[in-house]
Parts: C-alpha cells; sequence; structure tokens
C-alpha cells in the first residue's frame, strides 16, 4: 500500500488538523514529515526566538507521533518530490500557509506533483475562514477597515474543530535528527529567561488556563504588571493549537465583554492573515504609498539602545528587556516602545519589524507587519500618524504603580512610584540609569513637521 505524505508546517498539532485528520481516514501508512527550509523566503526565514520555539514544538509533536516524526531539511520542493520518488507515495497533504512566499511556492509544487501523476489536496487549518472569503458589500473587494470586516466575519459560523484521529500507521522511514538542526542558541545561551512550554498539549492547558480569567480580559489586557493576557500567540502562531479551537473554547465558557473583547482579538488576527494574503509587499511596503518618500531618520545608537531597553524611558526600557529575557511582549507596551521608535525617534517601522522577528516567539509575519504599519500611521485601519503615544503618560495610565517597570528595569528599585516612569525628576535620580535619549515634546514635534511635509 502506498504512503500518503503528511506535510506538517505551522500546523504542530494532532486534533483539528484537516489534513492529518483526511490522511488518516484513508486507512493507508503515513509519512509525517516536517521541512526546515532555510533556502527561501529570503529575509522571512525564522528568526531566533522562533527556532527556540520550534525546536521545542517538533520535540512535543515527536512525542504525540510516537517518534515517528519525519525531519528534512533544504528545499522544500525538491525534498517533497524527492520522498514522493524514493517511497512511492501517491499523494501529499497539508494545510495551507498564506504568506506570500509560502502560496507562491505551494501553487509551484502542486502543479508539479500533479503532473508527475500525484494527487495534492490542501485544507485550511490555520484560519477561521478564508483570506478571500470576505468581501466588501461595495466593490467586492478585500477589507482594508477592521471595523466592518469584523462585522462581516462575527456575522458567520465558525467550523466546529475535528478530534484528534485515533492510532496512526507509519511508513518507515529515516530522519534528521533534530538536535543537528541546532536550533538552540549555545553561545551565549539568550534563552535562559524564557519561561515557556511548547507543544499541543501545554496549548490547551493555557487556553483553559486563560478561560477562568476571560471575563476580566477586557481589562486585564492592558495591564502589563498583570498576567491578564491569553499568552495564546506563540501556540496559535505554531498552530499547536488552531482558531477554531480557541473560538470555541471561548464561547463555550463565557459570554462576557471579556470574551467578546477577546474574540474581537482574534478577528484582528484574521484581519492580519487576510491582508498579507491580498498585500504581498505589506512586510516591506507602506500600504499608504505616501509614506514611500517618508523621511526616515538613520541612527544606530538610537535604534541600539532601543533594542537593549537602554533609551531611559522606563516603560520602553521594561518592554524591551521582558521582549530580550522571555521572548514576549505585552501587546499594550509593544504599542508603545514600537511608537517611540517610529514617531519620536524617526526610525523606520521596517528596523523595528526586524527586530521583533528575531525576538518574538509568537513572530507571526502577518500580524507582525500589519501591527508595525497600523502604529506608523502607513497601514490599514491605521492609527493616524499623529496620534503619538506619550510614553511617560501610558506608563502612569498601565503602570500606575511601576510593578512592570520594577520587574524588568531593578535600576529603579528604589525610586518612588510617583517618579518611577520619570525618573530624571526624582529628587535623587538613579546613577546607574540613562538618561532619555530623545526630549519627547521635541520628538514628536519632530515626527508631525515631517508628517506635515508628507502631505503637501
Amino acid at each position: 500500500m502506498k504512503p500518503v505524505i503528511v506535510w506538517f508546517r505551522q500546523d504542530l498539532r494532532l486534533a483539528d488538523n484537516p489534513a492529518l485528520h483526511a490522511a488518516a481516514a484513508s486507512g493507508t501508512p503515513l509519512i509525517c514529515l516536517f521541512v526546515l527550509d532555510d533556502t527561501s523566503p529570503g529575509d522571512w526565514t525564522w528568526g531566533g526566538a522562533s527556532r527556540w520555539w520550534l525546536h521545542h514544538s517538533l520535540t512535543a509533536l515527536d512525542n504525540s507521533l510516537d517518534g515517528k516524526l519525519v525531519l528534512r531539511r533544504g528545499d522544500s520542493a525538491k525534498v517533497l518530490k524527492s520522498l514522493v520518488k524514493d517511497t512511492g507515495a501517491d499523494t501529499v497533504m497539508w494545510n495551507r500557509c498564506y504568506e506570500p512566499f509560502a502560496v507562491e511556492r505551494d501553487t509551484a509544487l502542486k502543479v508539479e506533483l500533479v503532473k508527475d501523476g500525484v494527487t495534492v489536496q490542501s485544507f485550511n487549518g490555520a484560519l477561521l475562514h478564508e483570506p478571500w472569503a470576505l468581501k466588501t458589500k461595495t466593490g467586492n473587494k478585500p477589507f482594508r477597515v477592521f471595523t466592518p470586516f469584523w462585522k462581516s466575519m462575527r456575522a458567520l459560523d465558525v467550523a466546529k474543530p475535528l478530534p484528534a484521529p485515533g492510532k496512526l500507521r507509519h511508513h518507515k522511514i529515516e530522519s534528521d535528527r533534530l538536535k543537528d538542526w541546532k536550533l538552540l542558541p549555545t553561545r551565549p545561551d539568550w534563552s535562559k529567561g524564557f519561561d515557556w512550554t511548547p507543544g499541543e498539549k501545554a496549548a490547551h492547558d493555557a487556553l483553559y488556563d486563560f478561560l477562568g480569567d476571560v471575563g476580566d480580559y477586557g481589562t486585564a489586557r492592558d495591564l502589563p504588571d498583570r498576567d491578564g493576557t491569553s499568552r495564546l500567540s506563540p501556540h496559535l502562531h505554531w498552530g499547536e493549537i488552531s482558531t477554531r479551537q480557541t473560538w470555541h473554547a471561548v464561547r463555550a465558557r463565557s459570554h462576557s465583554h471579556g470574551s467578546e473583547t477577546f474574540l474581537k482579538e482574534l478577528g484582528w488576527r484574521e484581519f492580519c492573515g487576510q491582508l498579507l494574503f491580498h498585500n504581498p509587499g505589506l512586510p516591506t511596503q507602506p500600504l499608504d504609498q505616501r509614506f514611500a518618500k517618508f523621511p526616515w531618520r538613520k541612527s544606530q545608537k538610537d535604534f541600539d539602545a532601543w533594542t537593549r531597553g537602554q533609551t531611559g524611558i522606563p516603560i520602553v526600557d521594561a518592554g524591551m528587556r521582558q521582549l530580550w529575557q522571555t521572548g514576549w511582549m505585552h501587546n499594550r507596551v509593544r504599542m508603545i516602545v514600537a511608537s517611540l521608535l517610529i514617531k519620536h525617534l524617526g526610525i523606520h517601522w521596517r528596523d523595528g519589524e526586524a527586530w521583533f522577528w528575531d525576538t518574538l516567539v509568537d513572530a507571526d509575519l502577518a500580524s507582525n507587519s500589519a501591527n508595525w504599519q497600523w502604529v506608523a500611521g502607513c497601514g490599514a485601519d491605521a492609527a493616524p500618524f499623529f496620534r503619538i503615544f506619550n510614553p511617560v503618560l501610558q506608563g502612569k495610565k498601565f503602570d500606575p504603580r511601576g510593578v512592570y517597570v520594577r520587574r524588568f528595569v531593578p535600576e529603579l528599585k528604589d525610586v518612588p512610584d510617583r517618579f518611577v516612569h520619570e525618573p530624571w525628576d526624582a529628587p535623587q535620580p538613579p546613577a546607574n540609569y540613562p538618561k532619555p535619549i530623545v526630549d519627547l515634546a521635541a520628538g514628536r514635534m519632530r515626527a508631525l513637521q515631517a508628517f506635515r511635509a508628507l502631505k503637501q
């Protein structure tokens, strides 16, 4: 009996995995394959934090598959075609990816395999709805504004998740050794502070932990000193749990304002996905073409201070240090640090986007690109460029006692609460903490002047 190849990508789970479900239902032996493709997509090969997560997630998936996960490294198309030839497999199944390079690769590969007599089936295992399913009522075009997108999406039913398959039959074949891929950092090991457990089981544990607090999500999600977010983003990104599973679990558990706010965040994730699908240049080109001529500032010194959490702006430094130490940053703080880099420092949003891509365990191309453009004011449904976060006021509002700031900026541990977000005004400013690298008022005025010039 000829085997079926199930090509795992960003769907590292057994339950609600349409490709695996269909393959298992065929009753034939399976080759459960993961390919580490470093040959493409150019600038968007996985960053360091993503590779750390991937190593542990593949370990968990292999355990779930009784040690039968097959690993290959190289050009995905060449690996698939070679495997088909070597094993005699006549069917390949995968769940769709929607990044531009993935769409191009998968489309070409499908044509080549079908030409060789191989059956190819692809499924939606990542999104609640296909990115081409939702269109505006006028013009029948993809949405560029979130609110009407959300209203349209919210009116649709979400398919029920599929159960995990029963006992699987595996086709015996040699596999690469995961440790030979060297996905984990060594010298130095910057992942020592990562407090994550990747894998399908851990994803469901995180979801059910969150369900107990989802009623407070509407308020708690903005407070970085509290554990008020779901922390599901890396699990969702790597497909250790599906958006469908998450959606239905939240709906079944709660009908509160908090749960509706969380569902809306899942909707924003969908919005980002369809934006990237319909705008392949999203990671590098502003959707608002006026910004193609924006006079961005170049300052390696300021950029380095930002990446290291040495800007002298407490809430910003806390966020950037949290990112480096844990591979993640609180959502509210992400907006604050991005705004400082773009608006006050005048540095290109693509530089921040690239840094997040390398350091976030949940570095998702669609969400990362769309959200950086949103903060910059050049994306879909973007915040106006003149809406500039004041990081001091943001810190006072969302971390009033400086609990979050002190957790990651210990230099400020002895600064009184009233000065923790403005330590330069304290009677005794901490000697070991840098002075602000930018005057916030002057930086704001410079940004507004650049934007006015752009409009003219």
